[in-house]
């Protein structure tokens, strides 16, 4: 579908409907227990390995590339709080959420759109479930809650990887680079890399439910919809970062 004004606007009224119908079925019964844990096991465990990859690379390249500008201002024993402040602030939340939207989007639309081509979405309707309450409610819930989690782990070992390469190849003091890095970190830092995940996670959710249960055209509209949630949820993962950066900043000051 070629992109108008018209398409644009339908996009963002199919997208806020089905918010509004997940967040309004997560409070009423069946609760769907066991597939909120399935979905937060499938998420947030599977999940773990390139988060940790990705987190502690992240911090190995922050810390070499911060000292070297540091160094030129006799301030690189504060390479520490950079880093540490940059992966709570902005990287650890921004990555981290990017990465669920590559693994955890891209499964949730292939999986949808394949329930929707093969025509058990419709089986489901006919037996009288609700495929918003089953389906899209239980991965929502799950990547709300596994966000916050999965940032904190990329953080740590962001932090463990820019440790590593500051004691092994620039050769600072591990206790130097440690107490740098907790003295900047403030409470809002915390609280505002804590905020971010949750709301991404559910823009990662959203967007791949969405793209699944929109699916036609056979197989070959599973693979649109996939990079469409793949894509949609980057993009928007992006803005809602400046969006909410600019929150912090202002309640903050």
């Amino acid at each position: 579908m070629p992109f108008t004004p018209k398409a644009a606007i339908k996009e963002v009224q199919e997208i806020s409907l089905l918010t509004v119908k997940a967040f309004a079925g997560a409070f009423k019964r069946p609760y769907y227990v066991r597939d909120i844990l399935l979905q937060m096991d499938s998420i947030g465990v599977g999940s773990l390995s390139v988060i940790i990859l990705t987190g502690f690379f992240t911090g190995a390249v922050l810390t070499l590339q911060s000292s070297k500008t540091l160094s030129t201002f006799g301030a690189k024993g504060l390479t520490g709080s950079l880093v540490a402040v940059s992966l709570v602030r902005e990287l650890g939340p921004v990555l981290a959420s990017l990465m669920l939207a590559g693994r955890v989007g891209s499964g949730i639309a292939s999986e949808l759109g394949s329930m929707v081509v093969t025509e058990q979405i419709n089986a489901m309707r006919a037996l009288g479930t609700d495929p918003v309450k089953k389906l899209v409610v239980p991965r929502i819930l799950a990547s709300v809650a596994m966000g916050p989690v999965l940032t904190i782990v990329a953080d740590g070992f962001g932090i463990v990887g820019g440790l590593a390469l500051a004691v092994f190849v620039l050769h600072l003091s591990p206790y130097l680079y440690l107490s740098s890095a907790w003295q900047r970190l403030t409470s809002t830092d915390i609280l505002g890399g804590l905020l971010k995940p949750l709301v991404f996670g559910a823009i990662v959710a959203i967007v791949g439910c969405h793209c699944g249960l929109r699916t036609h055209g056979g197989t070959q509209g599973v693979g649109r919809s996939t990079t469409q949630a793949v894509v949609a949820a980057s993009i928007l993962i992006l803005v809602f970062d400046l969006l909410l950066t600019d929150i912090i900043l202002a309640y903050t000051q």
